[in-house]
């Protein structure tokens, strides 16, 4: 079995345990990993941050490597699910890109080999598109997914912004909220009157109504 730099934050009762997975440009420990997994331990909830394979590259030698292909990047994931102790109901997590990685193992695990139970899946930035790249949309993992799903997404979010979402008809399955004036890391403009604290805490928040709607 390949090794794998990962980072659990555990609580004494948890309600449950998420794999959180970071997006294409910064590892597990960005600041915005570790704010929201701060403010879903104080929620009582088991959080588990990972690198994928080109991150843990990166970090060994120091040059930018780009993301790997979905297959490999699945790989890590159901790695890293099969390898720690779960106890608590278990939700996929992810960042922007891991948030998609996240959505697409779910479609698939039926031919992977994950053991423990998937409760839901939670987005914070789905990356429905590329900058700039309306057309090349990333909806599949969305509608062809059979778990109850949570999307927290920044309303100007230049990956996908609220107008642009609710042009889609996502499936009932998936419930999206819209924090205000969020970019794509939930964070709003000064003029706004709202700070990003507030809206970490307020995806926080959806977060621990979703797991125990779910768990």
């Amino acid at each position: 079995m390949k090794s794998f730099n990962y980072h659990e934050s555990l609580v004494e009762q948890p309600i449950a345990h998420f794999l959180f997975a970071h997006g294409a440009g910064a590892d597990m420990n960005s600041t915005f990993m570790e704010n929201m997994t701060t403010a879903l331990n104080k929620r009582n909830i088991n959080v588990t941050r990972f690198n994928f394979y080109y991150m843990d590259k990166r970090l060994s030698d120091g040059k930018k490597y780009p993301p790997d292909r979905m297959p490999k990047l699945l790989e890590r994931f159901e790695e890293v699910i099969n390898t720690l102790n779960i106890t608590a109901p278990l939700f996929l997590v992810g960042k922007s890109m891991g948030s998609r990685v996240a959505a697409t193992l779910t479609n698939e695990i039926e031919s992977l080999k994950v053991t423990p139970e998937i409760r839901g899946v939670i987005c914070l930035g789905y990356p429905f598109h590329p900058i700039n790249k309306v057309e090349k949309l990333r909806l599949e993992p969305l509608i062809k997914n059979h778990y109850s799903m949570l999307i927290l997404q920044g309303e100007r979010d230049k990956l996908g912004n609220k107008e642009e979402i609710i042009g889609y008809g996502l499936p009932d399955s998936i419930k999206t909220v819209f924090l205000p004036d969020g970019d794509h890391d939930l964070k709003p403009r000064v003029k706004s009157g709202y700070t990003h604290e507030q809206n970490l805490q307020s995806a926080a928040d959806h977060i621990e109504s979703f797991v125990y709607e779910n768990r």
